[in-house]
């Protein structure tokens, strides 16, 4: 097999980039240091970061449990810091600038996301803001990829309630 077919075929499949240094790393592995060095040399994009983070919550959701759901605009707002990092916009390439995040499920956030504690009460209600932590979140540039799964209620209603169940999403996998 050709070295250059194998190189790529490995960066590909097992989802490796060069960082800044110049050394493999894995966007699966990467820590937010690693991934804003990969932002900031235009070795990876935040799409492309999305697109990753998506394809593996479709692939182990469904086993798993652990996102309520994803964040509709997702892929628009990777969009956005992808052009405006383009543009050297301030604060474009800084901390979670284009980082895609998860929240847990009882965070509020005022955009096409619900939040609903894991509880279908909370289907459909309207948040008058974003919590706190979002707003920060969002002045930092993070992408709200979606809501993690969570027992619902935060386990409020009752003590004798499954670790990790609620009603939206069943049981997820927890680990003790």
């Amino acid at each position: 097999m050709d070295i250059a077919l194998l190189l790529f075929w490995s960066t590909s499949i097992l989802s490796l980039s060069h960082n800044a240094e110049g050394s493999l790393f894995s966007i699966r592995e990467a820590t937010v240091h690693d991934i804003r060095i990969a932002l900031d040399h235009n070795r990876l994009t935040s799409r492309e970061l999305v697109e990753f983070y998506l394809k593996e919550i479709r692939r182990l959701n469904p086993v798993l449990n652990g996102v309520i759901e994803v964040n509709p605009d997702a892929l628009h707002l990777a969009h956005k810091a992808d052009q405006d990092r383009k543009a050297k916009k301030p604060g474009s390439m800084t901390g979670l600038a284009g980082v895609p995040i998860l929240l847990k499920d009882n965070i509020a956030t005022k955009d096409k996301l619900n939040t609903t504690a894991g509880s279908y009460a909370l289907l459909g209600s309207v948040v008058p803001q974003d919590a706190g932590v979002v707003k920060k979140l969002r002045r930092a540039g993070a992408i709200i990829l979606g809501k993690a799964s969570m027992t619902e209620w935060a386990a409020a209603r009752s003590s004798g309630m499954p670790n990790g169940w609620n009603a939206r999403r069943g049981q997820s996998v927890v680990s003790c």
